[in-house]
């Protein structure tokens, strides 16, 4: 049996699983816009996608990514102050790519072409409830819990349930 996350998105909460066992269980935020595929929507795609690229395994818990590449910087309290409206991307990515062509896949609503990313960020953040600009965020206890579960091509279902 393969293993599969499913993000909820009424929940606003993660689950890995494998052969009906759940390995992992945790709170997200996704996107506050609601749920939505189409490229600059800042929504949160919808339906079956996988892990396209695993990024930062070698980083420490706190690395600051933009573009996918970490910046050197840590996070910390003192640097969120500095910087009160940056999007934070934290310690793991996973990029997600779409599986279902013209749903996720291709044209105006390809996931991966929109870096769509279940990712960590700083834990003050509140999570449980939309606030992302389209990613799913997590804390870095369980991102990095689910990085070490997960394969690049592991399924990614995205539901409104």
């Amino acid at each position: 049996m393969s293993r599969l996350v499913t993000i909820s998105l009424a929940s606003q909460s993660l689950l890995l699983s494998e052969a009906g066992h759940v390995l992992l269980r945790s709170p997200v935020s996704t996107a506050g816009n609601g749920p939505g595929e189409r490229m600059d929507s800042g929504c949160t795609p919808r339906g079956l996608h996988e892990v396209a690229e695993k990024i930062g395994a070698d980083c420490p818990p706190g690395t600051v990514f933009v573009g996918r590449r970490p910046t050197g910087e840590r996070y910390s309290p003192a640097l969120g102050r500095r910087h009160p409206g940056r999007d934070w991307i934290l310690t793991r990515i996973l990029w997600l790519a779409g599986r279902e062509p013209g749903r996720n896949l291709g044209g105006e609503v390809d996931s991966q072409a929109r870096h769509i990313y279940i990712h960590g960020c700083p834990d003050t953040v509140v999570l449980g409830v939309p606030s992302s600009g389209g990613c799913i965020r997590m804390h870095d206890e369980p991102l990095l819990l689910l990085f070490e579960q997960v394969t690049e091509g592991t399924g990614v279902l995205i539901t409104e349930d």
